[in-house]
């Protein structure tokens, strides 16, 4: 199962996250798993709420730009090599992956990775077949 993420773009000026996480805050949106990425004009926050619709609307009215992605949410063992032995699973499969982040959200021993990859559906059944939990809500 695929998880919505919600992009949003903001200008690289001082406070703009803080504007973001504020709005969210107002609607009672808890915050699962972020990511920033920038560059000298601009950045993309990613990120994954318990109310994405909240999330949206909210970010709608204080005049945001955001879209919506799906992605894959994998559970993992917290120890050396457990991310690897996915990257492995990937490349070894030729799924690419477009980007990938950690989640706030895991229970204790686990960690949980977002992946963005270029064949979802691949993806998923390589993840399903190797027996790894795939996490399906926040």
């Amino acid at each position: 199962m695929r998880i919505k993420q919600i992009s949003v773009f903001l200008e690289n000026n001082a406070g703009r996250l803080a504007e973001v996480t504020g709005v969210l805050a107002q609607a009672g949106v808890n915050l699962r798993a972020i990511s920033i990425a920038d560059t000298a004009d601009f950045g993309i926050l990613r990120l994954i709420a318990d109310k994405e619709e909240a999330a949206l609307e909210a970010l709608a009215k204080a005049g945001f730009t955001t879209r919506i992605s799906d992605v894959v949410a994998v559970e993992i063992e917290d120890k050396p090599g457990s991310l690897a032995r996915v990257m492995e699973l990937f490349q070894k499969s030729k799924v690419n992956i477009e980007y990938l982040y950690a989640s706030l959200e895991g229970r204790a021993g686990k960690a949980v990775v977002i992946f963005k990859l270029q064949d979802q559906e691949l993806g998923l059944s390589l993840i399903k077949e190797q027996g790894l939990a795939v996490v399906e809500s926040f």
